[in-house]
């Protein structure tokens, strides 16, 4: 069984060997072109402020490392690309530093790095209301994430087997922290009945997480030793057919869109079905591992082509996308007409 400083550093290793094989989920999400925008590039604007929190552009870095010494120089060199580009970011889950103290600076990092920026603390659902308070306080966190990921623990040899409870800890985290929630799938994507659930305990940000991105399920099994489960690498919902769960569903909540979203058309088209936010978290990871001043470079060129994509569609601000027309087809649509979700509304709304 792995250390976990070792488990660490195979997650990120093994993200960064299946990144190639990342399938985007928004192929099936076509936008109608219309001819006259009716305005100019320099009156869009990207910003988002959703529960207190404010985004200068509508994507983050999301949750993924940290606990052990290579994973918290990666978590320098992230906080160095949020830092220069105006990025929120969220570490990966400390939980490795609550059972190891010594590994504390692996997260700490990020706060002294970028000490002005929008910073996340993660946790798994297994986890309480004190345990979220030291996070939180060890990072002096704007957020707290609490990923649900029960489908990697599954497959995960040292994973956790015993899930009761998590609801109820998600609702006590969000009645007792001071700082706003995020519940967040790891990449096996949400169903319209768990929106509601996590709506039902007061959660008003929920990440979708699905299927494109990083696969943990395949991570998990390439580190087994034993038998292979190979049948729970297909497990979950998309992205985008997350996306469109929530749309038939949430209420009193805003939506993150991430799992295998790596450009601003598929940024684009996650806030166009829903999304108030994207999170990408292998994408940047890819990028910081092989050079930060090009990451940075490429991100700052996102944020034009942002404006750029969202002129053609006559979008001025991010909720303006949300009256685009858009055609949902192949294995999404497939997916909708089972689940009885209407898709037509989304095709004229312009």
């Amino acid at each position: 069984m792995s250390k976990p400083n070792n488990r660490k550093n195979e997650h990120v290793s093994l993200s960064e060997k299946f990144y190639p094989q990342q399938v985007s989920s928004f192929k099936d999400i076509r936008f109608v072109h219309q001819s006259f925008p009716e305005m100019d590039v320099r009156d869009v604007d990207l910003s988002v402020s959703v529960e207190g929190l404010n985004f200068s552009v509508p994507f983050f870095i999301n949750a993924m490392t940290g606990g052990s010494e290579w994973t918290g120089k990666v978590n320098e060199k992230l906080a160095v690309i949020a830092r220069e580009t105006g990025l929120a970011m969220a570490t990966g889950s400390v939980s490795a530093a609550l059972k190891d103290p010594s590994q504390e600076e692996t997260f700490k990092v990020v706060r002294r790095t970028n000490p002005n920026g929008l910073i996340f603390a993660n946790l798994g659902a297994g986890h309480g209301l004190e345990n979220a308070k030291r996070v939180v306080d060890l990072l002096e966190a704007d957020a707290f994430q609490i990923h649900i990921n029960a489908p990697q623990e599954v497959v995960m040899p040292e994973g956790d087997r015993e899930f009761r409870g998590w609801l109820t800890n998600i609702e006590s985290i969000v009645n007792g922290l001071s700082v706003p929630v995020i519940a967040k799938e790891v990449g096996f994507g949400m169903s319209r009945e768990t929106i509601r659930q996590l709506e039902s305990v007061g959660v008003k940000l929920i990440d979708v997480s699905g299927q494109g991105g990083t696969n943990f399920a395949q991570i998990e099994n390439f580190r087994r030793k034993d038998f292979k489960l190979d049948d729970f690498e297909e497990w979950g919902q998309t992205t985008a057919v997350s996306l469109l769960e929530a749309g038939d569903s949430a209420v009193n909540s805003h939506i993150i869109a991430s799992g295998g979203i790596r450009r601003p058309m598929e940024m684009v088209k996650a806030l166009s079905i829903g999304a108030s936010l994207n999170g990408l978290s292998s994408q940047f990871m890819h990028m910081a591992l092989d050079d930060v001043d090009q990451a940075i470079d490429t991100i700052n060129q996102w944020k034009v082509e942002l404006t750029h994509i969202m002129t053609l569609l006559g979008a001025r601000t991010i909720e303006d996308l949300r009256r685009t027309d858009i055609i949902i087809t192949g294995e999404t649509a497939e997916w909708c007409s089972a689940r009885k979700i209407s898709i037509q509304k989304y095709a004229s709304r312009s």
